[in-house]
């Protein structure tokens, strides 16, 4: 699989929209990139009854279409929502197909808490910070929580803080990445703690506030230091240059990055 697409069967006139990143896809390979790129964002948003009208109708893939709603229908897993999909094209290598059907196996064979945890990272990595939040949110409401590995909880707290802090709902992140250093005495959750901290407070006493939270001398050292080097890593990166004449195309991107990422 290269890096760009190559549409082997008829594009569509008009678009499938899914909703889980915002995006359109025109063809079945864009919906097998999406699916190998984002397995676990494949849900009922991605398959559904509009998924099998627009692959009958758009892409004229009755037989797939039959196979998908047939499926819909009995409520199989993801797995054999997925599998149909991929056999109508090659649009995988031997390789790369072996491989696939190895994370699908994985997927299989995880708990419900973990695929819930990997769906709100992938809506992450994606960008879709909001619906991330609903999902770590809805995670840590369950009650099954404490049956997870050690540290699972802390590491759901530390990515909600993240997903926050991209919002730059700095009061909410660090509220997060406490709560997940006095859970599992992260030093990546200690570092996110301070920063977020910095950004809310004036002058910050980084020494207080780790006393307060009995951080040993020598992690207190690494911390800072890590610290400054990020912000020195930060000021460093020049700053974008605008123009009347591109101003307004950079508004819209702005904007419409911001809708995406809010999911409004």
């Amino acid at each position: 699989m290269s890096g760009y697409i190559l549409c082997q069967t008829k594009k569509a006139q008009h678009p499938y929209f899914i909703e889980n990143i915002s995006m359109n896809i025109y063809s079945i390979e864009e919906l097998c990139y999406y699916l190998y790129h984002n397995l676990y964002l494949a849900d009922h948003t991605v398959f559904n009854e509009e998924l099998c009208n627009w692959l009958r109708d758009e892409l004229e893939l009755v037989h797939l279409a039959a196979k998908l709603k047939q499926n819909l229908e009995r409520n199989v897993s993801v797995e054999d929502m997925i599998y149909p999909v991929f056999k109508e094209i090659n649009y995988l290598t031997y390789e790369e197909m072996k491989g696939f059907n190895s994370r699908i196996v994985t997927y299989g064979k995880e708990k419900a808490a973990v695929r819930q945890k990997r769906k709100g990272d992938a809506l992450t990595e994606n960008g879709m910070y909001v619906n991330a939040i609903r999902v770590y949110q809805k995670l840590l409401e369950r009650e099954d929580l404490s049956e997870q590995r050690k540290g699972f909880a802390a590491s759901v707290r530390y990515n909600l803080g993240c997903a926050y802090s991209y919002l730059f709902q700095m009061e909410k992140a660090q509220e997060c990445f406490l709560e997940a250093y006095r859970e599992a005495h992260s030093k990546d959750a200690l570092k996110a703690y301070i920063i977020a901290y910095s950004s809310v407070h004036d002058k910050t006493d980084y020494d207080k506030v780790m006393e307060e939270l009995e951080v040993d001398e020598e992690l207190k050292k690494d911390i800072k230091e890590e610290i400054r080097q990020s912000l020195k890593a930060f000021e460093s990166v020049p700053e974008e240059k605008t123009d009347e004449k591109n101003l307004d195309a950079l508004l819209e991107r702005l904007m419409k990055d911001y809708h995406r990422s809010t999911g409004s």
